[in-house]
């Protein structure tokens, strides 16, 4: 297994840039926990800390493919670092609008506008792509790597989030957050060695990465897993205090992401010759069957042990996805139409976090684990509908 994964950090560069790329995304996989606990406990109201976080997302999905492009064009250190700092300072402004009591309407606008930020997973991917361009099971290897990097982050972010703000006071898991994210993200860009060339204006094809074929189809599947990945976010920590226990959100959050990076590391040992178009439905088939057994379960520890064997299914349908869409684009488009695929993530993540807030206040907190199923189904049903018609377009990504 070491032997698949050992040759990428030889490459130049590579450690530098994953080691800068894992501590921005720690920071970042606090926000989603450190908003809900910070608003929930400060404001005792789900419904507002999920709609909170909501907007945020909504803006982060919408930027993502803004920046993503103007990454393409003129660099990523050149297009990013002024987000990057303007997200910093954003940021602060919202913990100190919640730590004085501000009305809630400066919280929606404070997140909103330090979530216009740039995805490091689009970057750090495209800088693999263009690093690996001529090796196809070196680089299958690397993002499985990607899906263990974006996995571990989200076994720790939400633990140091949660701590953070349970012991500290309640916007220091925010305020954490956004330091690690800002310093990762920093650190990452100056690693100017692996940065990916930008392909010369008269190079470029016209249009969107979104008007590419099978793209929007790729997109809109991965819409139901972010709706997946919300849905079990809200739930575990309103489960875990419905028991009295909110520490155990982090615990069971903690094992659906641990699940999903020992299935990224072994996937990525895995060499396939099928379609990469018919691995996606499978792909997505199996998250929905290992998903379905929580609206089972309702002890802490059983949900912790069934999160982490629902886990083991994600990472796999997000690598396939992910690679699939760098088949679908052009070179000059990579980081646009990674963007794009993680914009239909994110998009899902909003609309399932925001959801499950109010079905959580409505329903009661187990009962909501319905909606995280219920997206796990369409995804592999949308997978299943779309599955020939993006295997025709799938095509060796353009190097032109």
């Amino acid at each position: 297994m070491l032997s698949t994964y050992r040759p990428l950090f030889a490459v130049p560069g590579a450690r530098r840039f994953v080691a800068a790329s894992a501590l921005s995304r720690v920071g970042g996989a606090m926000f989603g926990v450190a908003i809900i606990v910070m608003i929930s406990t400060r404001r005792d109201s789900y419904g507002l800390a999920g709609a909170v976080s909501a907007g945020g997302i909504v803006v982060l999905a919408v930027a993502g493919p803004v920046i993503g492009r103007l990454v393409d064009k003129r660099g990523q250190r050149r297009a990013s670092m002024p987000f990057v700092l303007g997200t910093f300072v954003a940021g602060m402004v919202t913990v100190v609008l919640s730590a004085v009591g501000a009305p809630a309407w400066t919280l929606f606008v404070g997140y909103a506008v330090s979530a216009f930020l740039p995805e490091m997973g689009p970057m750090s991917r495209a800088r693999w792509a263009h690093l690996l361009r001529d090796e196809p099971d070196a680089l299958h290897a690397a993002m499985s790597l990607e899906q263990v990097v974006e996995e571990g982050a989200f076994v720790l972010g939400p633990v140091l989030g949660v701590l953070a703000a349970t012991t500290l006071f309640h916007e220091a898991g925010l305020l954490l957050a956004y330091v690690v994210f800002t310093a990762g993200a920093v650190l990452f860009l100056a690693e100017r060695r692996s940065e990916p060339p930008v392909v010369p204006h008269d190079e470029r094809p016209h249009g969107l990465a979104i008007q590419r074929p099978g793209v929007a189809a790729v997109g809109a599947a991965l819409f139901m897993v972010g709706v997946v990945f919300g849905g079990n976010e809200v739930v575990a920590v309103a489960v875990a205090e419905e028991a009295g226990s909110t520490g155990m959100s982090s615990v069971i959050l903690g094992a659906f992401a641990l699940g999903s990076a020992l299935s990224a590391v072994v996937f990525g040992t895995r060499t396939f010759s099928g379609s990469i178009a018919r691995r996606f439905v499978w792909c997505a088939l199996a998250m929905f069957l290992l998903e379905a057994p929580v609206l089972l379960i309702d002890s802490l520890w059983g949900l912790t042990v069934m999160m982490f064997v629902a886990g083991s299914a994600t990472a796999p349908t997000l690598i396939t996805g992910i690679t699939l869409v760098q088949h679908l684009v052009p070179r000059a488009f990579i980081t646009e139409g990674m963007a794009v695929a993680i914009t239909g993530l994110l998009i899902g993540l909003a609309s399932g976090t925001a959801l499950s807030g109010i079905l959580v206040d409505s329903w009661g907190a187990h009962e909501t684990y319905a909606l995280p199923v219920a997206a796990a189904l369409a995804a592999a049903l949308i997978a299943a509908a779309w599955g020939r018609r993006i295997a025709r377009s799938v095509t060796v990504p353009s190097r032109a």
